[in-house]
């Protein structure tokens, strides 16, 4: 349950469907409602695919690269934060004008710009990574991290769903003030990524070996 909660609680607020929720109608203006909702389910699932295979991959691209776990998660920790810095001073679309004009030039939306890199960007990405690192080597244990994004997806299909009287309800500074406040939450999520980073150093097997290597020079 904490690998569960623990995933919801870092992913959620950096997907963060409230803001997604406008561009994602701005996108599929002049759909049908049975087109927009066909989108916003295929998104999703493109979503967790994305986020899938990070998870289980993400132990292999560390070992592959030669990364350690508190490196891993100082950088991720680094990205994460900002992204929450930026979303404490929220823009009305990250996209830009071409971004839109190519997606007003197509039908299918739902791979990109919504389920990359809108819904499962580097940010996501990073935080997935980050909580393969804390999995303890057990098969359950990447299924409890699954299962969170499993969660996730849900919540965000149904507010993708939900979208025109979400934006209606709320209002631009609604939304804002929804991004700010996920912008808050995934700022100390970065800053905690960082701290078991620096703690992670400071106590592993590195930081032994340099004091051992630095007292054979010394002395």
């Amino acid at each position: 349950m904490e690998l569960i909660f623990g995933t919801i609680a870092a992913l959620l607020p950096i997907v963060n469907p409230f803001s997604t929720a406008p561009l994602f109608i701005s996108l599929t203006e002049g759909y049908s409602n049975a087109e927009r909702n066909n989108q916003a389910k295929k998104g999703v699932i493109y979503m967790c695919g994305i986020l899938l295979v990070f998870l289980v991959a993400g132990t292999f691209i560390m070992k592959f690269f030669g990364l350690s776990l508190p490196g891993m998660r100082i950088a991720g920790g680094i990205l994460v934060s900002g992204v929450g810095l930026g979303m404490l001073k929220p823009k009305d679309t990250e996209h830009t004008d071409a971004e839109r004009a190519e997606a007003a030039t197509k039908r299918d939306i739902s791979f990109t710009p919504l389920a990359m890199p809108s819904l499962s960007g580097p940010g996501a990405i990073s935080v997935v990574i980050g909580m393969s690192s804390i999995a303890r080597g057990s098969w359950m244990d990447y299924i409890y991290i699954a299962l969170g994004i499993l969660v996730v997806a849900l919540i965000v299909y149904f507010i993708l769903r939900s979208s025109a009287r979400l934006v209606k309800l709320l209002g631009v500074n609604g939304l804002h003030a929804m991004t700010k406040i996920m912008g808050f939450i995934i700022l100390c999520v970065g800053v905690q990524f960082v701290v078991t980073g620096v703690l992670g150093v400071l106590t592993g097997d590195e930081i032994k070996t340099f004091i051992q290597s630095f007292t054979n020079v010394i002395f």
